[in-house]
């Protein structure tokens, strides 16, 4: 959230310069002003620091290698996720700078799959608050806590919430979900230079159904089960009514909500407000992204190939919605591009003749008789029998289901596909549905793959091949950047197609080892790109409310840096 401790502006020489205005401890208390040991010792008079701070003065280069050397001590990854928490509330622009110059090897902590383990630990953890905390025990409080953050109509860009239900694959935390709103955003710096002083976090606290928190005397959530139905939607429609209000200009970031409540959610607000669900919307474009550099490698058309979705939640389907409509924008009818994909899910593969079919999973659903042949004689239509039967080129998975993907099934979808796309894409990494080494020895080595959570190389015969990862961290910060720069003023499907050819361009077809997407490690190059294809699509599509003359330069222009501005005194 935006200090008063400070303001930023354009410098007598007309480069952006900040001046102070906290004095003494106020500045070192103050994550987003105080930078300890590099404070000069003119500033450091200037503020009212003499004596506060060893006398030696350190540049951020070697502030980062003495952080850089502490992560490296930590001896869990939690205690490492809590090192960089608490240098997060210390020094923001270190913090920045640290999981930026080593983002590879941090991005796990400050995001999945790590954070999860924090979330799980939140109440034990708890030390200081960010964002803002608001319970359905206190709907008229909700326009108040907002206001409380000091911050008005032009100082937020982007707003990250969350109801907890559906956390990183390990379900319903309760009032721990803000971690996962820190962490996105967190995310979107490291990635896309969104200015971390224009962002807030978001807890939406409704209750939880976990057993072990409520009887947890640490717990620091409502002790009482979620609450459903039209008081939660009552809820949810308060906190948008006050959260667009005050924030006109922002995007409303969905993160973590269960697949009914989230797309309950977009129906009601996904074509009026510029808000978007990552699970739903951008997941779906990264696994389109994937699938569109799969076909890229291969040397197919993405028209013609036969998919299978293991796992029809709200991911799942969320993927199979995207590919159909670019299936769409490549000449298919939307019943030809439904036909081309498969979802299955517990009872198997989902079929017209099933009565507990959500409404957003039918348009995919199968006629009964065309795949009669299919059944085992006990009835059974599972993964197996599809991909034996529909001898599938791409499998996509958001299941859950560790080792789904096992070898009699890999090897049988491989049999009919030399070059078979296979997307275990479900997180944390235990819960993958095969690992990338076990697929590429079942296929000969010759299958496309990504994953959901990250995998080291694979080598093989002094060839390595590098996992790439579909990781949402590729796709929403460049979104909202361009987003943010032409000021969209909403988010249709036409702009995650957009990101997700952007992003799938970055594939390199005369290497397959390289991996399908780019690694982790090019996140500003990818960020960049996203955002400059979303905000030429946005211009098409008539719905930019800011001129826009140069895309490419307005990206670069509108990304924050982590360096620290030059003091003016006051």
């Amino acid at each position: 959230m935006t200090s008063t401790n400070f303001t930023v502006g354009n410098g007598p020489d007309g480069a952006r310069h900040v001046q102070i205005h906290a004095r003494g401890l106020a500045v070192l208390d103050d994550p987003e002003v105080n930078r300890g040991t590099a404070f000069t010792m003119a500033e450091r008079d200037e503020l009212g620091l003499h004596g506060l701070l060893p006398s030696a003065t350190e540049t951020i280069v070697q502030q980062t290698d003495r952080c850089y050397e502490q992560f490296k001590a930590k001896g869990s990854d939690v205690e490492k996720w809590v090192f960089l928490s608490q240098l997060h509330d210390s020094n923001e622009v270190l913090f920045y700078r640290l999981v930026g110059e080593h983002v590879h090897e941090m991005l796990p902590i400050v995001y999945t799959p790590t954070v999860g383990a924090a979330i799980e630990q939140f109440s034990h953890l708890f030390r200081r608050p960010r964002g803002v905390f608001l319970t359905i025990e206190d709907v008229d409080g909700i326009d108040r806590a907002i206001e409380a953050t000091g911050l008005g109509p032009d100082d937020i860009d982007l707003v990250v919430a969350s109801d907890a239900e559906a956390i990183l694959g390990i379900g319903d935390w309760g009032v721990g979900g803000i971690d996962i709103s820190i962490g996105k955003l967190a995310v979107y710096t490291v990635a896309a230079g969104i200015d971390p002083r224009r962002v807030l976090a978001v807890g939406l606290d409704v209750g939880t159904n976990r057993e072990s928190l409520l009887n947890d005397p640490r717990y620091l959530g409502l002790r009482r089960s979620r609450v459903r139905g039209a008081e939660y939607d009552a809820f949810i429609d308060a906190y948008v009514a006050s959260a667009s209000a005050r924030f006109p200009r922002a995007i409303l970031h969905w993160e973590d909500f269960s697949g009914p409540s989230a797309r309950g959610i977009l129906a009601r607000y996904g074509d009026t407000l510029c808000t978007f669900d990552d699970d739903i919307q951008g997941t779906a474009a990264v696994g389109l992204a994937c699938v569109l550099a799969g076909v890229r490698v291969s040397g197919g058309r993405l028209v013609d190939q036969r998919i299978v979705v293991f796992g029809a939640g709200s991911a799942g389907v969320g993927i199979a919605d995207l590919i159909a409509l670019a299936m769409t924008e490549d000449g298919l009818s939307v019943e030809e591009a439904a036909g081309r994909i498969y979802l299955l899910d517990r009872p198997g593969l989902l079929t017209t003749d099933m009565t507990d079919l959500y409404d957003y999973q039918r348009p995919y659903a199968k006629d009964p008789a065309a795949v009669a042949e299919w059944r085992t004689a006990d009835g059974r239509l599972g993964l197996q029998e599809v991909v034996d039967n529909l001898h599938p080129t791409m499998l996509v998975g958001t299941s859950g289901v560790t080792g789904a993907f096992d070898e009699k099934v890999i090897r049988s979808m491989h049999e009919h596909c030399e070059r078979p796309i296979i997307l275990p894409m479900s997180n944390p990494t235990v819960l993958a549905e095969q690992t990338p080494e076990n697929l590429l020895a079942w296929t000969d080595w010759a299958a496309l793959v990504a994953t959901g959570s990250p995998f080291g190389p694979v080598e093989r015969d002094g060839t390595t091949y590098r996992i790439g990862q579909a990781n949402n961290a590729l796709m929403f910060p460049g979104l909202g950047l361009g987003v943010i720069v032409c000021r969209a003023a909403t988010m249709p499907p036409s702009l995650f197609i957009a990101a997700a050819r952007a992003l799938a361009k970055l594939a390199d077809p005369t290497d397959p080892a390289k991996g399908l997407l780019p690694d982790i490690s090019r996140l500003r190059e990818v960020s960049a790109t996203v955002a400059v294809d979303v905000i030429t699509t946005a211009i098409a599509a008539g719905i930019a409310q800011v001129k826009v003359d140069d895309p490419i330069e307005a990206v670069h222009e509108a990304m924050w840096q982590p360096d620290y501005l030059p003091i003016t005194p006051r």
